[in-house]
């Protein structure tokens, strides 16, 4: 057995506890429903220890920018040395293929390395000019304090890290939630990690529960200043609301209906290429996924042939076949989620391109034909190897269909004329926009976040840095000032 599966307990307060609600959730391989991991929930009552842990350490950390460095340097060797294993877990656990699970670690590599040039960001101070006489305006950088952190099950280290890494870098302490369903790779591995890389007692704690335990205590504990959560936007708007009664800040990335547009003189070959790899990776669950392809109609007829050509070629099946393409849908309420959806699309006389099968817990390429932007099978978010086709009479109608959602995070478009790309991609409502490219993309030094439905804030750097801290006036009256009373 992976030795990380053996990490089934939440590490509070630097040590590994058992829960104490006495209740055993079973962490299954989706592939095959094997059980990778009988993990021990945590109770309500550990949690809030968790977080006093985290206030408690929170000042003495924010203190010590060097040490910040070093354990962010140690865990970055850590994951770059257990890789291997790593990716085993993700594979295991959340289905992810080879490729994918590499994919993955990397990220958080790149956004470790990246959180390294942060740590200097707190405790500076900027002079601003004072129209006061003899007046002296000091601006502080200064951590928040103890972040609640709520991550995925589709990619739960990188999506945890990217919270985790800058957040710690700027002085704050974390408390932090993963899916359970994932809660090895996106909890116990990276508390592991920086249990491994030194970091002090209380300044990172990972909480193994679930709602039906905690209810809203991430959001509503006082000791949470920021709520940073990725997925899906009823949640969201949830957290949105409870946080901003008690007036606390939030990071929220949610939802998509990305588009994927081709137009009119586009090179379909490479569109249909760009395509097939960011509506299938990870089996289509990644928040950034192709959900709609909209095609202008002179192209419409030759992008779908090849597309639904290349859809037939994917390898399918175990993802520990290092060649396979599409692995397990998370679990098999997912799968009868995504069934629905397309007996209802035939229900309803949707045009059917390709018609996919299930195969145990792997759900193949299911493509459907000029649908209609309006219909319920285009406003959903699908999470799985399912894509409509949406034909548009000019490249004008292309945009607008793009637009008509209530979403807004990644999009892409395709065209010859790279002016006329980057004009486009700034009239699409959405947070990202990739000319010649396809919408799962990441960097840790860009502001990667969504518009309307799809979230409020941005990571990566330096954006993460006005999320993460708070700025404080400190103003210095060098001479006595004369008061009119």
């Amino acid at each position: 057995m992976n030795q990380y599966f053996l990490l089934n307990k939440s590490f509070i307060n630097g040590e590994w506890v058992e829960g104490e609600t006495g209740r055993i959730f079973n962490d299954l391989n989706p592939f095959d429903d094997t059980v990778v991991a009988k993990i021990s929930i945590a109770s309500k009552a550990q949690l809030d220890s968790a977080f006093e842990a985290a206030s408690e350490s929170q000042k003495e950390w924010a203190k010590n920018a060097e040490l910040r460095k070093s354990i962010i340097e140690n865990v970055i060797v850590y994951f770059k040395k257990h890789q291997e294993e790593i990716v085993d877990v993700l594979v295991s656990e959340t289905g992810s293929s080879v490729l994918k699970g590499n994919v993955e670690v990397n990220f958080v590599i790149a956004d470790l390395e990246e959180s390294l040039k942060i740590v200097d960001k707190v405790g500076t101070v900027k002079t601003v000019e004072s129209a006061i006489p003899d007046k002296l305006n000091h601006v502080y950088r200064l951590p928040l304090g103890v972040i609640a952190s709520i991550s995925p099950f589709n990619f739960p280290l990188y999506l945890s890290m990217r919270t985790i890494a800058p957040a710690l870098a700027l002085g704050n302490t974390v408390v932090h939630k993963a899916d359970l369903q994932t809660g090895i790779s996106g909890g116990s591995i990276i508390a592991k990690a920086l249990e491994e890389a030194g970091v002090p007692v209380g300044v990172f704690n990972s909480i193994l529960t679930d709602i039906r335990e905690i209810g809203d205590t991430m959001i509503t504990n006082p000791h949470s200043k920021l709520i940073s959560f990725t997925g899906s936007t009823g949640v969201g708007k949830h957290i949105g609301k409870v946080a901003g009664e008690l007036l606390k800040r939030t990071a929220l990335e949610l939802g998509g209906n990305n588009p994927f547009v081709v137009l009119k003189d586009a090179d379909v070959d490479q569109a249909v290429n760009a395509a097939i790899m960011g509506k299938y990776l990870h089996q289509g669950q990644i928040c950034m996924s192709i959900n709609r392809i909209i095609v202008h109609e002179d192209l419409y007829e030759a992008f779908a042939s090849k597309f639904v050509e290349r859809a037939k070629q994917i390898t399918y099946g175990n993802p520990k076949d290092p060649s396979t393409v599409i692995g397990p849908l998370i679990n098999h309420a997912q799968m009868q989620k995504v069934l629905g959806f397309i007996e209802e699309a035939k229900a309803d006389g949707v045009e059917m391109l390709l018609e996919g099968k299930r195969e145990g817990n792997v759900l193949t390429p299911f493509i459907f034909g000029n649908v209609d932007n309006a219909s319920s099978l285009a406003r959903r978010e699908f999470f799985s190897p399912v894509v409509p086709l949406i034909k548009a009479s000019t490249d004008e109608e292309a945009i607008q269909i793009a637009n008509d959602t209530e979403y807004g995070l990644s999009s892409a478009v395709f065209t010859s004329d790279l002016a006329l790309g980057e004009e486009v991609a700034v009239q699409i409502e959405a947070g990202m926009t990739h000319v010649n490219d396809q919408t799962v993309n990441c960097l840790p030094n860009i502001p990667f976040g969504g518009m309307k439905g799809s979230g409020i804030g941005r990571f990566g750097n330096p954006w993460i840095v006005d999320e993460f801290t708070q700025a404080k006036w400190v103003s210095v009256q060098v001479k006595p000032m004369k008061y009119p009373f």
